[in-house]
Parts: C-alpha cells; sequence; structure tokens
C-alpha cells in the first residue's frame, strides 16, 4: 500500500563557509528540518525545510512543533492521489517552508514508489539547469576577491548583494563587471532600497554600461507601488522575491504590472502555489526565476527536481548547498559546477 503511516521531523544544523551578508542580515549557519514521510510498505520519501524569521514570520521552534499536526492531517492518505495530500497541506500557509518539506516528501515517496524520478513526475522538461554563485555584501577588495573566485570556479552567472550603502554598491558592480566580463548579473537588493535610491541605482549603472539581467527586489516587500515605479523607470528587467510569497500575491503583482520576474522559492510558497505560479506568470507573458533560502542538498533537490521538472525558469539561484558546510551529499542530482543535472 502507498499510504502514509507516519511523519517525521528531524533537526538538522549547517555552518557556512563563510559569513553570509545580506541586506541588514548576517547569518553563520543555517537550521533545517527535514521531513521523513513513511509509507506503510516502507518506502520514504524526504523533503527539508529552511525556515526564514525574515521571509516568512517563521521560528524554528514553532515549526518544528508542527509535527503532530502533519500526522494528523495525512497519515492515511495515498501517496499516490497527491493532488489530494497537496490541496489538504495546503492550510499549512503560515508555515511554509514545512509545507514545501511535507509536499515534496509526498512526492519523493511516490516517485520512491513508482520507481519514476520527482522531476518526470513533474514534467521532465528539462535533464540539466546551470545555477548562479552568489556573492555577500562586504568591502570592495572583498567583493572584488569574491567575484574572482566565482568566476575561477566556472560559473556565468553572478548574484550580487546590495542596498546597504548606495554609492557603494554602484562602485563594487562597476569594479566587478571590469573583472568578470562576459558574466550575467543577478542583483538582489533584499528590500534595501527606496524607490527612488533604486532609480538613481540603475541609472548610473546604465549609463555606467554595465548590463544587470536581472534586478530583484530593489525595494519592501508590501510596497508594490515602489516596485511599480522601479519597473518603469528601469532599464533593467525587475524581479519580486519577498513580495511573491503565495500565488495570490502574485496574482497582485501580475494585475499591478509591477515586476518583470517572479522569483519562486519553495520555502515561501510550497509545491502547490508553486505550480500555481508557473502558470499564472506564464499567461501573463512575464518571466520566473527559482530561488533558495539556506537548504542543503537534501533542500535544495526538492527546487532541482522542480526546475527540471517544470523547464520553467530562465535563472536559476539553487547555490546554497555550496556554500554550506555538509558531510553527506543527499541530493538526486549530480553536480558539475555550475550544472546540476540528472
Amino acid at each position: 500500500m502507498a499510504k502514509i503511516k507516519s511523519v517525521k521531523f528531524k533537526l538538522n544544523e549547517f555552518q557556512y563557509f563563510r559569513p553570509f551578508h545580506i541586506t541588514n542580515s548576517v547569518s553563520y549557519g543555517s537550521q533545517n528540518i527535514e521531513v521523513a514521510i513513511e509509507l506503510e510498505n516502507g518506502v520514504v520519501g524526504y523533503g527539508e525545510a529552511s525556515p526564514s524569521f525574515r521571509v516568512n514570520g517563521e521560528k524554528v521552534a514553532a515549526v518544528i512543533g508542527l509535527e503532530g499536526t502533519v500526522n494528523e492531517m495525512i497519515v492515511g492518505m495515498d501517496v499516490r492521489n497527491y493532488r489530494q495530500i497537496l490541496d489538504v497541506t495546503d492550510k499549512l500557509f503560515a508555515a511554509p517552508s514545512i509545507k514545501a518539506a511535507v509536499q515534496y516528501g509526498v512526492l519523493d515517496a511516490f516517485s520512491e514508489e513508482i520507481g519514476v524520478p520527482v522531476y518526470q513526475i513533474l514534467g521532465g522538461a528539462k535533464t540539466k539547469i546551470e545555477t548562479d554563485q552568489t556573492m555577500s555584501i562586504g568591502t570592495l577588495e572583498e567583493r572584488i576577491n569574491e567575484a574572482r573566485s566565482i568566476v575561477e570556479k566556472g560559473h556565468n552567472v553572478i548574484k550580487i548583494k546590495v542596498g546597504e550603502n548606495l554609492q557603494e554598491d554602484i562602485q563594487a558592480l562597476i569594479a566587478i563587471s571590469q573583472i568578470t566580463r562576459g558574466c550575467k548579473y543577478i542583483v538582489d537588493a533584499n528590500m534595501g532600497y527606496t524607490p527612488k535610491q533604486a532609480v538613481k541605482f540603475v541609472t548610473e549603472i546604465y549609463r555606467a554600461g554595465v548590463d544587470i539581467s536581472v534586478f530583484e527586489q530593489p525595494v519592501g516587500m508590501h510596497d508594490i507601488d515602489g516596485l511599480k515605479y522601479v519597473r518603469w523607470n528601469s532599464p533593467f528587467p525587475i524581479a519580486a522575491d519577498e513580495s511573491a510569497k503565495s500565488k495570490y500575491d502574485v496574482m497582485k503583482l501580475i494585475k499591478e504590472e509591477a515586476v518583470d520576474y517572479i522569483n519562486i522559492k519553495l520555502m515561501k510558497s510550497g509545491i502547490s502555489d508553486a505550480l500555481a505560479i508557473v502558470e499564472m506568470v506564464k499567461a501573463a507573458n512575464l518571466k520566473l526565476m527559482i530561488g533558495c533560502m539556506a537548504e542543503s542538498s537534501l533542500g535544495i533537490n526538492q527546487s532541482v527536481h522542480f526546475a527540471l521538472g517544470t523547464g520553467a525558469f530562465d535563472f536559476h539561484d539553487l547555490d546554497s548547498p555550496l556554500m554550506l558546510k555538509e558531510g553527506t551529499f543527499r541530493g538526486k542530482y549530480k553536480v558539475d559546477v555550475p550544472y546540476y543535472y540528472v
């Protein structure tokens, strides 16, 4: 039988190779919750939650306490009817990282049960994707050294964190562009700028002859008018990240014509909303990228299979396992930097 017997949570801790500095936040490690979905026949599927207080308002101590609730919700349900389970677990909207891990764990158990990988269950659109590598905020020298290191590793797409000091950010991006010619840049302000600062940033960068592929979340999470202002005054495409957590957020962004890109993160939306967002964005003739929080290889496995299955994304920001100290690789995908493949 493919019915769920139990759901178990386990707390795992990881450290970054170096402190990870984004706008108004420095992280040294990550606490993730491994989710194991065991079926009555002994098959086990795995997911991982990487809770974020900054984006989702989640605290690990709170969401790990949902283990009993999740068992009450889905034990006895059949993973072969996984859409039913996705609908039930949509109620976990206050703990989206747990929702994602449970929903993916169900798909993983179904995958093991029928012998078909998850990316094929989701459509099998691709077998290979390319990830970027993210640069922290730092001094100009630190940023230049990190950019060189990223290029030396073979990356063609660099994600550059900005948002704390406008003039330093402009100076840094121009300097980085001079030593990484041929690379594409995703610039992420993590809500750090006002709308007028964001427009000044893109204007100065454009005048300097630097091209940005995506300018991500330049203004505050709830400042949709600000996002729209930046979009209509920017020579570069604008993406929503923190502003685009649920399918309802994305519907509003589409209606307001506020962005060019939506950044899907399974930790914000779960599998069910992510699938809906893909179709909504396609219908609106906008574009998609996929990102991550601080997942290990077990958690990024979820996004890799989602991206391969749907084939929906222009950019893949799935580099967190490359930044974490992890004893054992647990992804059901292979790595040849900068590529992930099956």
